[in-house]
């Protein structure tokens, strides 16, 4: 295992070398400059992973040399060394990105203690950092298209302002990656992405979850919550399927984007709220307000800047390259060994027209990654797999007819749901409503019939 590197400046040659003692028996390798100079330069040379720093030192002084290393390593993490400071120092040096303070004389305890923070808060650091390139490669937008060049671009304009956004497209286009970008590309980057799934939720929790809600407000609500918009202050709400909203949330929304403040259920209390609103749908709002369903006000306050997701088939060529995205994701996500998508089975995956859009394409993709036989995934195996009509073209037309009347009021019944599922975006109360069957029942269909929105979607 690699050693922690603790670099240690010091123009006194005893306190580095009691420092060095002590680093080194606790299995630290000890770097040493005897002046603020040479600490600044073994700093950007060597990287060492934390740094204990004297504040007086002859020529440059502590807090100059504080500057210049953090300057040069902005996560370099510094324990200032300090026989005489005063508050004023202190606070001059912890202004500068100072970790923490050691007083003379040196304790080893103390010592000890400061370099284990230090580095836990460096490693957390480098965890963080890379778990936020991960995220950002698992949603990045994918392709070369004209389509998708339409819709970068139209990011790229949107995301420093603060415009609400509506992004517009099929189930599985991938309105969500749009959301993330424009918010990595945003002034409010730093801050929260908030994405609440408006169809996911039951209209008479989505209010709570949006809004928050004081204790002993309704049934069940044993504590205090704080809503979605409450955490996302200062940054970024997504709401994705705005248009399964009930009319009364969507008048508490418009207040918000209206006003900036919400009301939590169950209190009179307004909270102010600084939040940048993106939403998404799958649905055309139009006809949803020309038919009652959704409110005109709101919608011009979300439709700012509009940006329509083209459906996959619209941009066919675009498939290789995210073929080549979730091979190599699912790869790093798993540990998994590499493999190879012949040209055939590209083509496959390319003329095929993907009701479930990108979402469907990356679970076929790591449906036969798993279930590969060798290390190349032929053209036999992607038809194989490739849905008609929610069954596999794996088999023979004629086996798939059904045999029997149940098995053709069966597959009669399975179409069905899935095109009222279709109709209405997947919202399965909004469906269960639409065809007069209670939502318990609908739910059992869906598992009987193996039914999903990414699979059917």
């Amino acid at each position: 295992m690699k050693k922690a590197r603790v670099l240690v400046v010091d123009d006194e040659a005893a306190i580095r070398e009691s420092l060095r003692m002590i680093l080194e028996y606790e299995g630290y390798e000890c770097l040493q400059a005897p002046t603020g100079q040479d600490g600044v330069d073994l700093a950007s040379r060597e990287a060492p992973d934390c740094v204990f720093l004297d504040i007086k030192m002859p020529g440059m002084d502590g807090l100059e040399a504080l500057k210049q290393i953090k300057g040069a390593v902005e996560d370099l993490p510094v324990a200032m060394i300090s026989g005489h400071g005063t508050p004023a120092t202190g606070f001059e040096a912890r202004d500068q990105g100072a970790f923490t303070f050691i007083e003379k004389p040196l304790q080893r305890e103390h010592v000890l203690a400061a370099a284990r923070s230090m580095l836990e808060q460096r490693r957390l650091r480098s965890e963080n950092v890379d778990l936020r390139k991960e995220i950002e490669l698992r949603h990045e937008l994918v392709g070369e298209s004209a389509g998708l060049a339409r819709v970068t671009e139209a990011v790229r304009k949107a995301a420093p302002t603060s415009a609400t956004v509506l992004i517009v497209g099929e189930s599985g286009v991938g309105k969500e990656l749009v959301a993330r970008a424009i918010h990595r590309n945003s002034l409010r980057s730093r801050e929260r992405f908030v994405q609440v799934n408006c169809a996911a939720i039951p209209d008479e929790l989505l209010e709570s979850e949006l809004f928050g809600h004081e204790k002993g407000s309704f049934t069940g609500a044993t504590d205090k919550q704080t809503g979605k918009f409450e955490q996302a202050d200062r940054g970024t709400i997504f709401l994705d399927e705005v248009g399964d909203m009930s009319l009364r949330s969507q008048a508490k929304v418009l207040r918000a984007l209206q006003e900036g403040e919400i009301e939590r259920v169950g209190s009179t209390r307004v909270v102010k709220v600084d939040v940048r609103v993106i939403a998404a749908t799958n649905k055309a709002l139009e006809q949803e307000i020309e038919e009652g369903r959704f409110r005109e006000d709101l919608y011009f306050r979300l439709n700012v800047v509009p940006i329509p997701v083209p459906p996959l088939r619209e941009r066919a060529d675009d498939i290789p390259l995210l073929v080549r995205h979730f091979v190599a994701a699912f790869t790093r996500e798993n540990n998994f060994k590499p493999l190879t998508f012949s040209d055939g089975a590209v083509d496959a995956l390319r003329v095929h027209r993907w009701r479930g859009n990108a979402r469907e394409l990356r679970n076929t993709v790591e449906h036969l990654m798993i279930m590969a036989a060798g290390e190349t995934i032929e053209a036999a195996d992607v038809r194989a797999r490739l849905p008609v009509d929610g069954r596999s073209t794996g088999a023979d037309n004629e086996s798939e007819r059904p045999g029997t009347l149940r098995e053709f009021k069966e597959v009669a019944e399975r179409t069905f749901l899935i095109g009222k599922l279709r109709e209405h975006g997947w919202n399965i109360s909004k469906t269960a409503e639409v065809i007069d069957t209670p939502r318990s029942n609908l739910y059992k269909k869906l598992e009987q019939y193996q039914i999903s929105q990414e699979q059917d979607g």
